[in-house]
């Protein structure tokens, strides 16, 4: 099988199942399964599988034919400059979340700050804000021992391992009293009622727990804002990513008297994406 006609036969395989942009997805896997860039995929057209290149590309594409997303079949993505391990048992990580991080980093700057990840998935978030804040250090908890296996991988193949403990927590629940300057999180916030209009590669293939709260997509949120005053030291800040039309409600968790101040982030589209709070110095309790 030639580069020329692996990439035709698969752009039309995927274009049946109607994954968007076919002929570049065939071409992006074609990559992946020979382990070349697209420069020599572009050069060398009448180049000749190997059988384990064929082998490889097949499933790919078979995979991705039933709409298992691409960096699940790479098991890979690229968060804030840095390279991700993935896996079915975390969220892929996504541009948005990049605005939180880089919120994350400003507020820590060159201190040794101590940050708590709530939900730490893959791990992006804490293993950007460490790369990126040397002197700061971390506790990152999640519900899913797989989702912890994950995030330490990729925190030990970043060189951060040693500044970040990785535990099994329901958000607060199994903390041990202890106060952060930062409290981030990118929540399950999808309404139950939202799942079944997501793509077919989220939907489909990313850990629901991840996703959904199965309720509204407020109430771990909730939970998260009415019980950072407990985690956090003065002058502490929260940081989190919302969905789609909650911006309005999730302000309003916040109470007069115990937060100084509560801004609301855009996404790329202008969406309000990330909250912003910074806890009055006097209502820690």
């Amino acid at each position: 099988m030639k580069i020329s006609d692996a990439i035709k036969s698969a752009a039309s395989q995927l274009a049946m199942a109607d994954v968007p942009n076919a002929a570049k997805e065939a071409g992006s896997l074609l990559q992946f399964a020979i382990a070349r860039d697209r420069a020599f995929v572009v050069a060398h057209p009448e180049y000749d599988l190997t059988e384990q290149e064929r082998a490889i590309f097949t499933d790919a594409v078979t995979r991705r034919a039933a709409r298992a997303p691409f960096q699940q079949i790479t098991g890979r993505q690229e968060f804030y400059g840095l390279d991700f391990i993935v896996t079915p048992d975390v969220l892929i990580p996504r541009p948005e979340t990049e605005i939180l991080v880089e919120r994350a980093i400003e507020i820590v700057g060159d201190r040794e700050a101590r940050s708590l990840d709530i939900g730490v998935g893959s791990g992006c978030i804490s293993v950007a804000v460490l790369k990126n804040c040397p002197k700061a250090t971390g506790l990152a908890v999640d519900v899913s021992e797989a989702a912890i296996a994950i995030a330490k991988g990729n925190a030990t193949m970043h060189g951060v391992n040693d500044r970040l403990n990785i535990e099994i927590s329901n958000v607060y629940d199994d903390i041990r009293a202890e106060r952060f300057d930062l409290i981030v999180s990118n929540p399950p916030y999808v309404p139950a009622a939202d799942i079944d209009t997501l793509q077919p590669e989220v939907r489909d293939h990313e850990p629901h727990v991840a996703l959904t709260d199965g309720s509204t997509g407020l109430s771990i949120i909730e939970r998260i804002v009415s019980g950072a005053p407990q985690h956090l030291k003065a002058n502490g800040s929260l940081l989190v990513e919302i969905g789609f039309g909650q911006s309005e409600k999730v302000v309003q968790l916040f109470e007069r008297g115990r937060w100084a101040s509560v801004e609301v982030l855009p996404d790329l589209q202008g969406i309000p994406r990330i909250v912003v709070a910074q806890i009055d110095r006097t209502s820690t309790s």
